[in-house]
């Protein structure tokens, strides 16, 4: 069994840091092909999807990407109707003239990266508040990305690290001419559904393809009939080699969120908090929104990509608390505070820098009756029903009319809301967003502090006898938000008084006002919590300065390796490191939603027609473990052998370390990738694109 290789690592310091243990395990690049900012190196050809949702890389010289299913989940989702449904039956353009445009996403390409530290840190200090220290960084933050960018078409971000202990400038090239390319069926892109989600052995397609566009100059365009197809400065050969035991793997990503150095009081804030308040909610949302879909064809479409969404949160939320459990993560969180503590205190200038640290932390975290209520509001309100976040993007047109009603504000007001109604209602039922309403914000009357009761909770209680349900359908139906037809004809003549009157547009007020307070409560122990974190990591920093710390992701570009292998999950159970179609097969279940194999993979299988893309054992493998250090904005990193060869794409991580974005977990984490053998095979024998084939370099 090979241990896991903890570090989500930043490219451009592997040279400095890394590269000689990755030559050790078997890489045989050097740091300057990895990450270059003097020639095209391995990170030109990977990019941030959506500002770091996700990972795509480029597999061909016209700008081809390749990305997971479900990171294309909502563009295929958006495209699908019942006379073309694309999750049901896959999407697969056979010209660039049929790969269809998708308004709002966009692929980012790091430029260069620089250490700017010395630059803010000098200008802060102790004695600072928390509100002076952040305009500072602002302040000085602003300048040196206006200096990076210059006249170029770029963005930059100066972005703290390690707790801000540390600053660094990212600079990017963002394209927003991104355009849906292939997609296999739901049945494969899927397989497994959310019985498998977080699971291990997988037999998953979980891949999309999408294509980036530019202006004829090469540089970045909105959508244009006349964009072309983007050159990029490099792209990933494909191998159809595989891999063995223990052969090096890296994964170049953008991966969204970690908190590894979170102490013992968060780790307890986040078992008993916020993970019971995600499952509680969404448990129910989800069974409501599983009702409609059941219904129709139409109805499983429109609320497909609202479901994944909150459920793969829900799941992990389930399986992060049982591994923290079971790891004993709190007691050994306890254990580093404890020896941080005593290293503190035995110098003393250590213990007037460093000794209040903790101190600060736990008094953050005393009373959590706020935090609580902030939780359930963003859980139960803001992310429950839909309509009335919708309702709350009026607020600006409202104030507009109040103050003019012929003012150019209240056209560009009404013109902001009225052209997103279209894409809202396309994906909207109304009965099925009150009954979450209803169910959602009960369990928020239940669980939350009366003083964080919307003032509206008194009339629901007075004169509905406390009957969610009976409130909201009185609330919908009679509000101007309640259907299109009725928003579009407020729209024609809009006035301030329809709005005033209009109880759902009142309820929406309220529910934001009542977010703001508890914002205002959680903000006060925020100036404790932040100093107490930046003085504990610095202290770690200073009394282990002999390890090679990475920091927490914060969607920037990381680099992370190791080597492929299985493991062992408990006790008399050992799992190999792949998977393969025989396996697929075996599990599926005709009809079924989740497991259901489609006909021609069927026979594809009997008759072993795997051509260039089995296996040296003969079978078609379709997934693989690596141990590599991944988190959400992983899923579709490319998973590149140690020629710098693409292998496979990063998909999702396992259920026995679902605790990894909090601590790393050596014998248990590990890395579920798809096979870019399956990928190609399903491209070729399932969707017969050989255009798309034709593109790529692909080695023997």
């Amino acid at each position: 069994m090979v241990r896991a290789d903890e570090g989500m690592w930043l490219p451009a310091l592997i040279e400095k840091l890394n590269i000689n243990q990755m030559k050790k395990e078997g890489c045989l690049l050097n740091a300057e092909d990895i990450y270059s900012i003097n020639h095209s190196s391995l990170k030109d050809a990977v990019v941030s999807l959506d500002y770091g949702s996700c990972t795509a890389e480029l597999i061909s010289e016209e700008g081809l990407l390749l990305t997971n299913h479900h990171c294309g989940f909502d563009e295929i989702q958006q495209h699908s109707a019942v006379g073309h449904d694309f999750l049901r039956d896959g999407f697969w353009a056979k010209t660039k003239e049929e790969e269809l445009p998708n308004s709002g996403k966009s692929a980012s390409f790091l430029i260069r990266f620089e250490d700017v530290s010395a630059k803010i840190l000098p200008e802060l200090n102790d004695e600072m508040t928390s509100n002076e220290r952040s305009r500072k960084i602002r302040e000085i933050s602003s300048t040196i990305e206006k200096e990076a960018t210059g006249s170029d078409p770029y963005e930059a971000r100066v972005q703290s690290l390690y707790n801000d202990n540390r600053y660094y400038l990212f600079v990017y090239e963002t394209f927003k001419d991104i355009r849906l390319v292939g997609a296999p069926p739901q049945s494969m892109g899927k397989f497994g559904g959310e019985t498998d989600n977080w699971m291990w052995p997988r037999h998953t397609a979980d891949f999309s393809m999408f294509r980036i566009y530019c202006g004829k100059d090469g540089k970045p365009a909105s959508y244009s009939a006349d964009n072309v197809p983007y050159k990029p400065k490099y792209h990933l050969p494909i191998s159809l080699k595989g891999y063995k035991l223990n052969d090096f793997a890296m994964v170049l990503g953008y991966p969204g969120n970690t908190n590894r150095f979170k102490t013992s009081f968060g780790i307890e804030f986040t078992m008993n908090v916020t993970n019971p308040i995600v499952i509680k909610v969404r448990e129910e949302k989800q069974r409501i929104m599983k009702d409609f879909m059941r219904t129709s064809q139409k109805s499983k479409i429109m609320y497909s990509a609202k479901f994944a969404q909150s459920s793969n949160y829900y799941k992990y939320s389930i399986g992060q608390n049982k591994g923290l459990e079971s790891l004993n993560v709190i007691e050994k969180k306890k254990q580093l505070e404890d020896q941080f503590t005593q290293w503190a205190n035995s110098d003393t200038q250590r213990k007037a820098k460093y000794g209040e640290a903790l101190s600060l932390i736990a008094s953050a975290y005393k009373d959590v009756v706020d935090e609580s209520a902030s939780e359930y509001m963003s859980e139960a309100m803001v992310r429950g029903p839909e309509i009335f976040y919708f309702a709350y993007r009026t607020r600006p047109l409202f104030e507009a009319l109040k103050m003019d009603k012929n003012s150019e504000k209240v056209s560009l007001a009404t013109e902001r809301v009225k052209g997103g109604l279209d894409e809202f209602f396309k994906d909207y039922d109304s009965e099925t967003d009150q009954k979450i309403a209803a169910a959602l914000f009960h369990i928020y009357q239940e669980n939350v502090a009366p003083q964080y009761h919307p003032p509206f909770f008194k009339i629901v209680k007075s004169k509905y006898g406390n009957d969610f349900d009976k409130y909201m359908k009185d609330l919908y139906s009679r509000s101007i938000f309640g259907s299109e037809a009725k928003l579009v004809h407020f729209f024609e003549a809009p006035k301030a008084k329809i709005l005033e009157k209009d109880q759902l547009f009142q309820v929406a007020l309220e529910i934001f006002r009542m977010r703001a307070m508890i914002g205002e409560e959680t903000e006060k122990t925020k100036d404790a919590l932040t100093k107490g974190n930046r003085l504990f990591v610095g202290g770690l920093m200073e009394m282990e300065a002999g390890k090679n710390f990475y920091p927490d992701a914060n969607s920037s570009m990381r680099l992370s390796y190791g080597t492929i292998g299985g493991y062992i999950p408990r006790d008399g159970v050992k799992y190999d490191y792949f998977t393969t179609l025989q396996g697929y097969v075996q599990k599926g279940i005709p009809g079924d939603e989740e497991f259901d194999v489609p006909a021609k993979l069927k026979v594809l299988y009997d008759s072993k027609e795997y051509g260039r893309y089995a296996d040296s054992d003969g079978s078609l493998h379709t997934c693989f473990l690596s141990n590599n250090d991944i988190t959400g904005g992983n899923s579709g990193s490319p998973v590149i052998n140690g020629k710098g060869e693409l292998i496979g794409i990063a998909f999702d991580g396992n259920w026995e370390a679902m605790s990894g974005d909090l601590t790393f977990e050596n014998d248990l984490q590990k890395c579920i990738n798809v096979d870019i053998r399956f990928v190609l095979w399903t491209i070729d024998k399932m969707a017969g694109a050989q255009n798309l084939l034709d593109e790529m370099t692909i080695a023997n």
